[in-house]
This record gives structure tokens, sequence and C-alpha cells, in this order.
């Protein structure tokens, strides 16, 4: 029981007694993060709440008599910023361990604790006061709305705000900021998985199970907020495969664009982007907005051949012209091509950047993290034109970048819908949708690369501009 190990340990609450020792903040930094590492292995999550709830909230007999003196180093050395650190990283060392054990539900507790009355109460004491106040600020700061997406539910029945749909773009900037201490990167990284691969299995099962009716009576839910549309829109990009298919496009871009001098490479990244679309007048119009901003893009490099490093920067720089260049309001591109109804048509130029540059996706999931978050203040009626835009690219993301693949079989007697040309979309309805696992390199190998690229290309722009 917790009262034998406070009563086996000494009581720290009077321990610390300030200017007895120099402050030693990364060693006693060290001994909480230690200390909750063995704890979280070896009590039970009742118990490591209970606490961890005595060292931060309450600050008074812990079993160890070595955290809550730790935490007075901190305290007394009137350093905020390194104790808002060390309870965020205390945090995601407790979220990583629960996660693994698929203990969720002490996840949710954890964010609760901060709820705690006592932080609110008035206290003579200077030390607490100070505590009290920082536990303050933190709960009412950025970090700590980015702590409560830890504890968002799978159930989509549960979601409070509309916001809350897209929790797995939302949590990227946690994992690609190097700032953030590995645990939350971590923690970041693994929730966001676990959200995608729950979209794009019940997405899968959805659209493969929607045409049967005796399915659609039990319990089959719909992952998107589409309706019933959702199987149309699904049909219409699936049915973009064989010789035409954005894969084999992009797949032709880049052996057309090998060792191509960097000016030129543009060009045609242009030509490749605006390939097959119909609307001659819009293209006009993104023609000119795409030139004027290529044109000026990185010129000390237009008499370089193109290589993965300037590709990638280069993807980067359209993603950010067609989402938020400044990584918080919605660019001009955006809003002019959601204003003329064409979300399909702004996803699918995302989705080909993504194909070409596939280490551009994470800056991609980066940008929409910057759309929902500049959105989410307003109702989900004032926003349904930008929520269909990210339901849409929810949607495509799923069917081209992840590892099921979705399929159209004729019920008329043709198989594969890559045996004909072209489908038109009245022909849709003749189709089902069938998926299956898509045969996938390491994943660990991919994450390696993909941390090698973004450290990269951090360094690499702190010391060049556009």
């Amino acid at each position: 029981m917790v009262l034998n190990k406070v009563q086996e340990g000494h009581l720290s609450g009077s321990t610390a007694k300030p200017g007895r020792i120099q402050r030693d903040i990364p060693r006693a930094q060290e001994t909480i993060y230690n200390y909750l590492l063995e704890i979280v292995k070896e009590w039970s999550p009742e118990e490591v709440l209970e606490e961890f709830r005595r060292l931060f909230i309450h600050h008074v007999n812990t079993v160890s008599s070595h955290t809550l003196p730790s935490l007075y180093e901190i305290v007394f050395a009137n350093q905020e910023e390194e104790f808002r650190n060390t309870l965020k990283r205390s945090c995601y060392i407790l979220i990583n361990n629960w996660d693994l054990r698929r203990n969720h539900i002490y996840i949710q507790q954890l964010i609760k604790i901060f709820e705690d009355p006592i932080l609110e109460k008035p206290s003579m004491s200077p030390t607490l006061r100070r505590l009290r106040v920082w536990l303050q600020n933190f709960v009412q700061s950025d970090d700590f709305q980015q702590l409560k997406l830890f504890a968002a539910r799978y159930d989509t029945q549960s979601f409070t705000h509309w916001s809350e749909r897209y929790t797995s773009y939302l949590l990227v900037p946690q994992y690609i900021d190097l700032r953030n201490s590995a645990e939350q990167r971590h923690a970041a990284r693994a929730l966001s998985k676990q959200l995608k691969e729950k979209f794009k299995f019940d997405l899968a099962f959805y659209t493969a199970h929607s045409a049967n009716s005796t399915v659609v009576q039990t319990n089959l839910k719909n992952p998107t907020t589409l309706g019933d549309n959702v199987l149309r829109l699904v049909k219409m990009i699936v049915a973009r495969q064989g010789k035409f298919s954005y894969t084999n496009l992009a797949n032709i871009f880049l052996r057309q664009t090998q060792n191509l001098r960097y000016s030129d490479f543009k060009r045609s990244l242009r030509k490749y982007l605006l390939f097959s679309i119909n609307n001659q007048d819009f293209v006009k119009t993104l023609t000119d907005q795409l030139s004027e901003r290529l044109n000026g893009l990185y010129v000390d490099y237009h008499d370089k051949n193109i290589d993965d490093a300037l590709l990638l920067r280069t993807c980067n720089r359209v993603i950010e012209y067609l989402t938020t260049e400044n990584h918080r309001e919605p660019s001009a591109l955006f809003i002019q091509i959601l204003s003329h109804g064409n979300p399909l048509l702004l996803v699918v130029l995302l989705l080909k950047l993504v194909i070409v540059c596939r280490y551009a996706r994470t800056h991609l999931e980066a940008r929409i993290a910057d759309l929902v978050k500049y959105y989410k203040d307003y109702s989900e009626e004032e926003c349904k034109w930008v929520i269909h835009f990210f339901e849409i690219f929810d949607i495509t993301m799923a069917i081209y970048a992840e590892n099921i693949e979705f399929n159209l079989i004729s019920m008329q007697g043709h198989s594969r819908i890559e045996e004909k040309l072209s489908v038109h979309l009245t022909e849709l309805d003749q189709y089902r949708i069938f998926s299956q696992m898509r045969v996938e390199n390491d994943e660990t190998f991919e994450i390696d690369n993909l941390e090698t690229a973004l450290l990269e290309v951090l360094s690499e722009e702190q010391n060049s501009s556009p």
C-alpha cells in the first residue's frame, strides 16, 4: 500500500532548506525523472498518480526522501521555465509507460490532477504561493493544451469539439519540435500513429461493408463527417488508378527531372502539379501565382542540380504557399482555392507533393495542424467549408499514403478498375470498394530517415532563407 511506502520512506516535507547548498538543477531534475521511471514500472498506476499528486500538486509526504527536496531546488532557484520543463517531462514519462501497457484511462486521470482545487487556495508560505502560481501558469499554457491531447478518447462519439477529430495532426508539431523532450516527442508520435491507424482501418471497414445491408443494420460507424458521400468520394479518388495514377505520374516526373538544373526543375514542378486539372481558367490563375513564388525561390541554387535536400526544401515551401506561409494564418492561395469550392483540387496538389517527396509529409501535417488551430475558435457551423477540406485530406492520405491499399471491383464482370483506361463518374455505382494490406518497408528505418531529413532541413534553413 502507498501508506506503507510513505511510512517506510522519509517524510520529506521539511528537508529542503533554502541556501544550504548550491543549486544543482540538472541533478535535481534527473533525480525526479529517475524516480518516476522506477515507480511507473513497479507500482500500480493508482499509486503512481497519488505520488505524482503529492510531489507536484500538494508538495508533501512523498515516499522518496529525495524527490521533494529536488523539486525545491528548482523552486528556490526561482526558475519557472525549468520547473515547467521538469513537470512536462515527468508527465510524458508516465504517459509513455502507460501507453505501452494500454492504460489510457490513467493518462486521462493524470490530466485531471491539474483540476485540483488546492491550486487556487491561498497560502501564507512564499514557496507554496510560488509553486501554485507556476502551476496555474502551466495550466493556462500551450504546453498544457498539448498535454491534454493525450487525454483524447478514441471513440469518435466522444468528441466535444470538431477540432478533436484532427488530433493526429495537432500532435505532429510536438514530435518534430527538437526543443521538446524525447519523452514528449515519443508520446506525441505514438498517439498520432495510433489515431491514424484507427481512422484508416475504420475507413477501410466502413467502405468495404457499406454495401452489405446486413452489416449496415448492425452498428457500422462512418469515421468521417461526410455521411454516405464518403463512398462516392473514395471511389472517385481510387478510380485514378493504372497508367495515369498519381503515383505513376510522380514516378515519371522524378525520372524526367533527375539531375536537372534547379531553375528548370521548378518549371517542371509547376507543370507536374497542374497537369490534368480541367478548369483552364483556374489553371491560369494557379500558374501565375505559383510561377511568381517559385521564380524567386532559392535563386542561389538555380545553376545547381536538384538533389534530395533541395527537393525536400522546395516541396516544403510549396506546401506553405498552399496552406499557411507564416504557420499561423491560412495563405492567400489556400483561401482562394477553397473559396472557389475546390477542396479536392487543393488536396490533390498537396498529395502530388507528398508522393514526389515522402519526407515532406510531416511538414505538410504540421501545416494542417496550424490551420486546425487557426479555425478551432470558430464553430463547426461557421467553418463547414474548411472542415470539408480536412475530411477530404484525411481520406486521401489514408488511401494514398498509408499501408492499406484500396481497390474498386466491378460487380458486372470486370475485375479491378485498372483494366479500364478510364471510368466515368456515372459508372462508379457499379463498383464496390475492397481493401488489403500494402507491403511496407521497415518502419524503424523510415523513422530514422525522417529524423535525419528533418534535422538536415532545420540546420540548413537556419543558415539560409528562401
